[in-house]
């Protein structure tokens, strides 16, 4: 499989999480959804690396840029099951989806990868559609 399609399943199993997330929260804390969220995905990637049989050292400076990522991963996670307790998945989801954009422009000043004027266009259409929505 190709990287265009695991992206695609990316995006389908994604569509799930605000869904599943707000029957899950009608009388659950966002901290509370979050953390059993976390002990599942947890739990159920590692019995995945045990099983691939990819259980090895990591360096420390991988390790590092990882460990950030959780974090940022669960902040991320934390604020959408609030916003999503609290607003309507078709609003919120829409707005979380900026970090699409966002991740373009950090991936340019970060990583310096090249922003083509058909990259800039979808960043501004993804933007624009987010504002259209509110």
């Amino acid at each position: 499989m190709n990287y265009i399609a695991y992206a695609l399943l990316s995006a389908f199993f994604a569509s799930l999480v605000p869904i599943f997330g707000k029957l899950g929260l009608k009388t659950t804390s966002p901290e509370l959804a979050s953390a059993v969220r976390a002990i599942v995905m947890a739990t159920f990637l590692t019995m995945l690396v045990i099983t691939k049989g990819e259980l090895k050292e990591i360096n420390g400076k991988e390790f590092a840029f990882i460990l950030l990522s959780g974090i940022a991963g669960a902040l991320s996670w934390l604020f959408y099951f609030k916003a999503i307790k609290l607003g309507k998945v078709s609003i919120v989801a829409p707005i979380d989806r900026l970090s699409v954009a966002l991740a373009v422009i950090l991936a340019w000043l970060i990583l310096g990868e090249n922003i083509t004027l058909k990259t800039a266009l979808g960043v501004f259409l993804i933007v624009a559609g987010t504002l259209l929505l509110l």
